[in-house]
């Protein structure tokens, strides 16, 4: 099969939700008849003159988000860009990027959320893939990524345009978002906007996100103008979020999370959005400056809310959202004292499903379980990992699920839709769970995985896909890589590895090698050990189980020795 496509054949490569659950969807309005610019456009409309957007740079009320949105809209179509033509997006968390996000989505182009970390091993494949007619690059990061956006395009069978946010005026053969529509007037831009939408169907796709940890480049994840903006309305209104609400992200916001939790939650229902870098000083320093009173915390921050940076946050927070990890008792603490300040955890994937601790369940729930899903019509399964059959109530199983805002298969593969998800629907998520009950009401508790996968501060590496790339260096017989523990990051990556001769390769070798293959840097390995062979178990496979303990006896004699040597 050809690995490039563009709009025009993707009905062959999309998998559609099923008639019946279509209809139950728009009956229950979890379903919308609009495009996800026009619902932007209808917050606009109610909530015009009050804030928006907030960066380190940047404030913007609702009506200039939108009047801006339809200029950049306009051009992008002026630039000979067609509906449905989908948008690479490398990009961080600046006031440019939600322009960008808006105002492609409104030229009914599709945005493609990689992330600015990832290089020709993901890009090259997932932009032939979808057939990608832009790629939108930052410019002034560590890695020029506007010169990687001139290699990816050489020789590219539909990639034509490069736009770029933070790029010098002047930059050739590039197209600032900065300068996008200043001359076309607002009745001009709306009148566009509107002749997109009118052509946009409900169940088109609005966005193409990408999976997390599979072996192999990203899995390409559709997701559909009907549902995706609910996705974040239904995600605001389990808070109770309102158009009083300021809610500070400081995660990746092309992250499904950061579209589904943050942009799309908080403009569903006119709240403002506080959008910082990760870097956790400043982005403290503007929490507290915007008088932020909600914030979705990733596991990569879990020790910084714990320092003295985080206390001007408390005057005005009052609830925080953990996710990406079991949560410390001494962490919970910190942001929920039974008065002012409400703790809770949030669980979700590209896929599709959310669960989110309800505001009302005991402390002893929110502490220690994810809550329960978003909409009326998610429905949960907890499934036999190696069979089609429910566990018995409280056991623990795999996480599987299905409603209107999951999707019914990966964009192009159907192999692997044969097993990520069960006979009737239900996405096998891989992730081991349990159903526990409080005050009549199920919560669900995630007790492992099923995938191989390390959790590197809220990006997951799929250990296999690494084991894989290491062995394609000729000095390299066999590869394991397992996680280990890590204090800031959750999770890093060590590898165990055999060598094909007495030589055995230094970490830069072995750097060298991932970047050579244009490999994303969160998945390279962060320690190596060299082994004669790796351990099996008693049925031939490499033992993972005896791995993860030695790398963790080997950290805990070096903390030791830290300790004894201060």
């Amino acid at each position: 099969m050809e690995t490039h496509a563009t709009a025009s054949d993707w009905n062959g490569r999309l998998v559609p939700y099923p008639a019946e659950r279509a209809k139950r969807y728009r009956a229950t309005g979890e379903w919308s008849d609009l495009p996800t610019g026009a619902r932007l456009h209808e917050a606009a409309l109610l909530h015009g003159d009050r804030t928006a957007l907030i960066t380190d740079d940047t404030t913007l009320t609702y009506r200039e988000l939108d009047e801006r949105t339809d200029r950049i809209a306009a051009a992008l179509g002026a630039l000979g860009l067609r509906r449905l033509d989908p948008v690479i997006f490398q990009v961080t968390n600046r006031a440019t990027t939600v322009l960008a996000w808006y105002g492609c989505l409104k030229a009914g182009l599709v945005p493609v959320a990689t992330l600015a970390q990832h290089r020709m091993h993901e890009i090259g494949d997932i932009s032939r893939k979808v057939g990608a007619a832009a790629h939108l690059v930052e410019a002034g990061l560590g890695f020029d990524l506007l010169e990687f956006a001139r290699e990816v395009a050489q020789g590219h069978p539909t990639l034509r345009t490069i736009l770029t946010v933070e790029a010098p005026a002047g930059t050739r053969g590039v197209h600032r978002i900065e300068d996008l529509g200043a001359g076309i007037r607002a009745t001009e831009a709306r009148a566009f906007v509107e002749s997109v939408e009118a052509l946009t169907d409900p169940q088109d796709v609005a966005v193409f996100q990408l999976s997390g940890g599979t072996t192999g480049v990203p899995k390409v994840i559709p997701r559909i103008h009907a549902e995706y903006w609910n996705n974040g309305l239904l995600y605001a209104r389990a808070l109770g979020w309102d158009r009083d609400t300021r809610v500070a992200h400081l995660i990746p916001v092309i992250h499904n999370a950061g579209i589904s939790c943050a942009l799309h939650a908080a403009h569903s229902v006119g709240a403002t959005l506080v959008l910082s870098n990760p870097e956790h000083v400043a982005a403290f320093a503007l929490m507290a400056r915007s008088a932020v009173t909600d914030v979705l915390i990733g596991h990569g921050h879990y020790q910084a809310i714990k320092t003295a940076d985080f206390d001007p946050v408390l005057r005005t927070l009052r609830r925080t959202v953990l996710s990406g990890a079991k949560v410390p008792a001494d962490l919970f603490r910190r942001v929920d004292d039974g008065d002012r300040h409400w703790a809770g955890q949030m669980f979700g994937m590209s896929e599709g499903m959310f669960m989110v601790s309800p505001a009302d369940s005991p402390e002893i729930m929110r502490a220690t379980t994810v809550g329960t899903p978003i909409a009326p019509s998610d429905e949960v399964r907890i499934l036999d990992p190696v069979g089609a059959d429910d566990v018995l109530t409280g056991a623990v199983g795999e996480l599987c699920c299905r409603g209107p805002y999951t999707i019914p298969g990966y964009f192009d593969a159907p192999e692997h839709n044969a097993t990520a998800f069960t006979s009737d629907g239900f996405y096998r998520t891989g992730d081991l769970a349990a159903i526990r009950t409080a005050g009549g009401r199920g919560h669900i508790s995630i007790e492992g995985r099923i995938k191989d996968l390390i959790n590197r501060g809220g990006e997951k590496v799929n250990a296999e896909e690494v084991e894989l790339l290491l062995m394609r260096h000729p000095g390299i017989a066999a590869a394991a890589v397992v996680a280990m523990p890590d204090e800031r990051l959750g999770e890093r990556a060590c590898a165990y590895l055999v060598s094909t001769s007495d030589v055995e390769l230094t970490m830069l070798q072995i750097q060298q090698h991932m970047d050579a293959l244009g490999v994303a840097k969160f998945k390279w390995p962060e320690r190596l050990v060299w082994v004669p062979a790796l351990p099996q178990t008693n049925v031939g496979k490499v033992n993972k189980k005896s791995l993860r303990a030695d790398v963790q006896a080997r950290l805990d004699a070096e903390s030791m020795l830290e300790g004894a040597e201060s």
